[in-house]
């Protein structure tokens, strides 16, 4: 997997304590190591529709993929804003 900072990358899993789901986008800000040497993580930048930024979160780097030109982008509604 090729993914560089910056870009937009789609969630390759739910993340449940933030509301997101396998699927959503967002853009790939850094790389982190495991402080104790497991999976490395990223750090992600979510965005609502409009581009306004609503969380930055961590999440191991399996749990993110590049989109590929067969994704079509969607909208859903959050439950409760993040």
């Amino acid at each position: 997997m090729n993914i560089e900072l910056y870009q937009e990358i789609a969630l390759s899993r739910d993340i449940p304590e933030y509301q997101l789901k396998k699927r959503d986008i967002a853009t790939l800000i850094d790389f982190i190591d495991h402080p104790t040497g497991g999976e490395k993580g990223c750090v992600l930048e979510i965005f609502n529709a409009v581009g306004e930024s609503i969380n930055v979160i961590t999440v191991p780097i399996s749990a993110i993929k590049n989109l590929s030109i067969n994704d079509i982008l969607t909208t859903r509604q959050l439950v409760n804003r993040l």
